[in-house]
């Protein structure tokens, strides 16, 4: 026993030693081992010696992001938020794997678990070095649902259906976790919780989530990973959701913990915090707001970037002035440790996984498995004779302002290496192929002047002048379109992009990037045929913008900076060179025509700008039918990360791809799926709208009223939600129940290998309530050699078909019929059958019960609001004869008395009516006001005697009139 003892000490002597090496000051009792670095101890047991270690101030400085070391006891600095939404960002070069959407439009739950596990030891190959920005608790996954496809977001998400973005986030989280919750090789985040799908006025919006859209869809999407310990808590979202910032939303506490047993480490998003005071104005000052957010389930402030003090002095305010007590610090503390315990920090070594080292990262199996998974999320929507294409068939063109280029997005990684779609290609073939961008040369002379605007030629570029009066190539510029008016000009003279650096514009950079992405301009053209030069940086939106916006000479050297309109030079426009003449030379006559187009992920929507057009750029529209008009034999590939109205290409052109912005291997994979190494697999995430009149307000959360989603939406798609062909063909048995679920024949008809990917539906034929059309409940990838049939077994339960009943606040399964169905996509059912549930009948709804005004079956002219600052919901009238309807209620034989709790800062009145906004009127109740609206009062209203048997009730609001609860009896 004492020698057992004596080499445990040993050990943890070297692994105090180790730490020491990494920069930490091994205290003076180091031979003396703490309980907290036992690795044999619970984790409850070593977190409750640590934290009893601990001063008040020790505390506290764990609470923000960047949480600093304590020597005395030999502890390191830790850091939460490291990005590795696809691969490990912002540390240097790593593994960049398809975006979110590329990845999820996979629908393999296999390889998103083996891209996470991936993704975690690259995280863990920079333990060593720990650059800047570095952590082993990662901000990832994105579980928001893609629900508006305008999202600026929409990159960093997954999939429309929780069902779906359920499976797959827990898949990827369980790689990044390694799949042991007490010991984590990393440490996921879900992003962003609840309710966030717009950018616009991200921290001032309020989304109004009902109780059953919040719990039978956005919840939903988050519980999976959280129930499963695949993820080590929630990111706090900008928005305000139902009137409250989700910085404060007691749901971290009441809803997100009670999902699993572990211990979470849930924190704010960047400057949210701050956000609470200004812009939302919801608490007077960051003690206050900080103390809230602690209370309600935040453990870790983002706030401030590096800078600890303005949060750690706020929350020592809070505790002196009684907003928080220790055992608040304590609790949040504790989750924290919680997870550093189990990331192995305290452990001999570093623990399970301390001994990954950088070898890991961009090793040859990651690229194998990145270039897997690019092809794999490549989904084909158009095929034809065309496809695949013949690897004998050599003389080819690949043309496009996405041809020869691959774009990173702001939470990429850095590229280690780029192959593109005409790198590709050219390696499948063996052999050079022809090239285009496909965009416009051309030069800009001042009309006023006769000079060109000139830029740099050597590598760091030059602020652009007017400087010749020849169009040299100096003053030469490629004009991207990108859509909505917005071009990017690259100088022909060094193939670098001109940007803003806030006093000069210069050719400088390698693609447009940066948080206001400062080389966007519009061209805009005037009624005498003369374009003006119009900057479009991101910041120009901005509310403290108060810069001109044109551009004209400001000095005696004619250098280009920015001036009002009126002051604004005059541009010709010439064109050197045509992009559309310079493509179609290129694949006339060409054995294949290859068109990539696409866009930038800096530009078409992205973290803070949503998108308003939906359709590829004009420019690249033009371009596609050119050149399918001058080669028959075109296929197109649409490369971005979104749904796209297409316009009438979709028709036209004979065969047509998307993928995401793709990573590393894009090229490598775009290849094996074009010439049917890779047979495609990939399913769209999302339904692709036919234009945007498809779509009601992106601030509009209600997916039921509004019919959003494939589960509600009655129109026409594009393309439905799970579309996505292959190069075989399969053919579906008959569906059949069997314990646990159903199970379906499927035969490859065709000549080829390939997947299917089975997905399983189930629509309520008859409900007390509003149903989806249809809802995925399961899915599974099969892979078929050609005549090989293969029995699918699609897993699915009773309580799986339950809905969140309002009038009982509770899931319920009702009796039924269901249909069951089993297809290659939402609306390509191939089987069917029903199933004859037997479950509950909802009763009709008891009013003389407190009833919650929130929990209605329909509404017009409301919004769902913060009953207080720290939890509950009411119903705010937004404008005069707003109602509420409460279906189905039982009335008895006689009701005599509505009462409710009511606030409003004036006088207003709720109306008691049956059968419609408009029905008969029963009762009156008036509110006399109240000192904020936060303060309620108790008002009554005697009915009438209609009141009475089984009707709807509807409640009839005045403006600015907030209602908590009410009875009627």
């Amino acid at each position: 026993m004492k020698g057992k003892r004596r080499r445990h000490r040993t050990t943890l002597v070297v692994a105090f030693a180790l730490i020491a090496g990494l920069g930490a000051t091994v205290p003076a009792t180091a031979d003396t081992p703490y309980p907290f670095r036992d690795p044999t101890l619970p984790v409850s047991k070593r977190v409750d010696d640590l934290l009893a270690r601990l001063t008040l101030d020790e505390k506290i400085s764990l609470l923000h992001q960047y949480e600093p070391a304590i020597p005395r006891l030999g502890i390191q600095s830790f850091r939460t938020g490291t990005e590795a939404l696809h691969g490990v960002a912002w540390l240097g070069k790593a593994t960049v794997f398809p975006q979110a959407i590329g990845l999820a439009s996979t629908w393999d739950p296999a390889l998103m678990e083996e891209v996470g596990s991936a993704v975690g030891d690259e995280a863990r190959g920079f333990q060593q070095q720990r650059p800047d920005g570095w952590g082993l608790n990662l901000w990832a996954p994105v579980v928001n649902l893609l629900r508006d496809p305008r999202w600026g977001r929409n990159e960093e998400g997954y999939s429309e259906d929780p069902e779906l973005t359920g499976t797959l986030s827990t898949a990827y989280g369980e790689g990044l976790t390694g799949g042991d919750p007490n010991h984590l090789k990393t440490a996921p985040t879900l992003k962003h919780y609840l309710g966030y799908n717009n950018e616009v006025d991200r921290a001032t919006t309020s989304s109004d989530l009902r109780p059953r859209v919040e719990k039978e869809y956005d919840e939903a999407a988050f519980k999976p990973a959280i129930e499963a310990d695949a993820a080590t808590g929630v990111m706090t979202s900008y928005n305000l959701v139902n009137g409250r910032p989700s910085t404060v939303n007691p749901d971290l506490n009441d809803v997100v913990r009670k999902w699993t047993d572990q211990s979470l480490l849930n924190v704010t998003d960047a400057f949210a915090p701050g956000n609470l005071v200004t812009p939302q104005q919801y608490y007077p000052s960051i003690t206050e707001g900080d103390a809230a957010a602690l209370k309600a389930g935040v453990d870790s402030f983002t706030d401030n970037s590096a800078d600890s003090g303005p949060t750690t002095t706020a929350i020592n305010s809070a505790v002196q002035q009684g907003l928080l007590k220790v055992s608040d610090i304590d609790k949040a503390v504790s989750d924290i440790l919680s997870v550093r315990v189990r990331l192995g920090e305290f452990d001999p070594g570093g623990g399970k996984y301390g001994s990954i080292d950088a070898s890991v990262i961009n090793s040859p199996a990651h690229q194998q498995l990145a270039r897997k998974a690019a092809a794999e999320g490549t989904v084909l929507l158009k095929k034809s004779v065309t496809l695949p294409l013949k690897a004998s068939q050599k003389d080819v063109a690949v043309v496009g302002p996405l041809a020869d280029t691959l774009y990173t997005d702001w939470y990429s990684g850095t590229l280690p290496y780029a192959v593109t779609p005409a790198q590709g290609i050219a390696s499948k073939l063996g052999t050079g192929v022809t090239t285009s961008e496909g965009v416009d040369r051309i030069a800009l002379r001042d009309t006023a002047t006769g000079k060109y605007v000139t830029a740099g030629t050597g590598d760091t570029g030059a602020p652009l002048q007017e400087s010749t009066n020849t169009p040299t190539t100096a003053a030469q510029f490629d004009a991207f379109d990108w859509g909505s008016g917005i071009v990017t000009l690259r100088s022909a003279a060094n193939g670098k992009y001109v940007g803003y650096n806030w006093s000069n514009f210069v050719n400088d950079q390698t693609q447009p990037n940066g948080w206001y992405v400062q080389q966007q301009f519009k061209l805009e053209q005037q009624d005498d045929g003369t374009y003006l030069l119009k900057y479009a940086g991101y910041e120009t939106s901005e509310s403290w913008w108060s810069n001109p916006l044109y551009l004209g000479p400001t000095d005696a050297n004619g250098t280009l900076g920015l001036v009002p309109k009126d002051q604004a030079a005059h541009y010709a426009k010439d064109v050197v060179r045509s992009g559309v003449a310079d493509a179609v030379a290129a694949v006339r006559g060409k054995d294949t025509a290859v068109v990539v187009v696409g866009s930038m992920p800096s530009i078409n929507g992205r973290e803070a700008h949503d998108r308003t057009d939906m359709s590829l750029a004009p420019s690249q529209e033009a371009l596609v039918k050119a050149v399918h008009q001058a080669n028959p034999k075109t296929v197109v590939v649409v490369e971005n990360s979104y749904p796209t109205t297409l316009g009438a290409l979709q028709k036209e052109v004979p065969a047509l791809l998307w993928t995401s912005h793709a990573g590393q291997e894009t090229g490598n994979a775009l290849a094996d799926v074009l010439y049917g190494d890779v047979n495609p697999s990939g399913r769209l995430t999302q339904t692709w709208y036919q234009s945007e009149s498809d779509l009601p307000s992106i601030l509009d959360y209600d997916i039921i009223k509004s019919d959003r989603t494939y589960e509600y939406f009655q129109g026409t798609p594009l393309y439905p939600f799970g579309y996505g062909l292959s190069y075989t063909t399969f053919r579906y048995g008959t569906l059949e129940p069997v314990p646990g679920g159903y199970e379906i024949p499927v035969t490859n008809t065709g000549t080829r290998a390939g997947d299917e990917v089975v997905q399983l539906y189930t629509h309520q034929r008859t409900s007390r309530d509003k149903e989806p059309l249809k809802q995925l409940k399961a899915f599974q990838r099969v892979s078929l050699k050609p005549g090989e049939t293969k029995t699918v077994r699609l897993k699915i339960q009773q309580k799986d078909l339950a809905h969140w009943d309002v009038t009982r606040s509770k899931w319920t399964v009702e009796s039924g019929t269901y249909d069951v169905m089993a297809g290659a996509s939402s609306a390509d059912i191939r089987a069917r059958t029903t199933w004859q549930v037997h479950g509950e009948t909802i009763p009709p709804r008891n009013l003389s019960k407190t009833t919650r005004a929130e929990n209605f079956d329909d509404y017009s002219g409301i919004h769902l609001v913060d009953e207080s600052k720290a939890s509950g919901t009411a119903v705010g009238a937004a404008e005069n004869e707003a109602w509420l309807k409460f279906a189905d209620t039982q009335l008895g034989t006689r009701a005599t008395k509505f009462a409710a709790r009511v606030a409003s800062t004036g006088a207003g009145t709720v109306e008691v009516r049956l059968g419609s906004p408009a029905g008969r009127l029963i009762g009156t109740a008036h509110a006399g006001g109240t000192a904020s609206s936060y303060d309620y009062e108790s008002v009554t209203a005697d009915l009438s005697g209609a009141a009475k048997g089984r009707t709807d009730v509807y409640l009839v609001l005045s403006n600015g009139l907030r209602m908590a609860t009410f009875t009627i009896q």
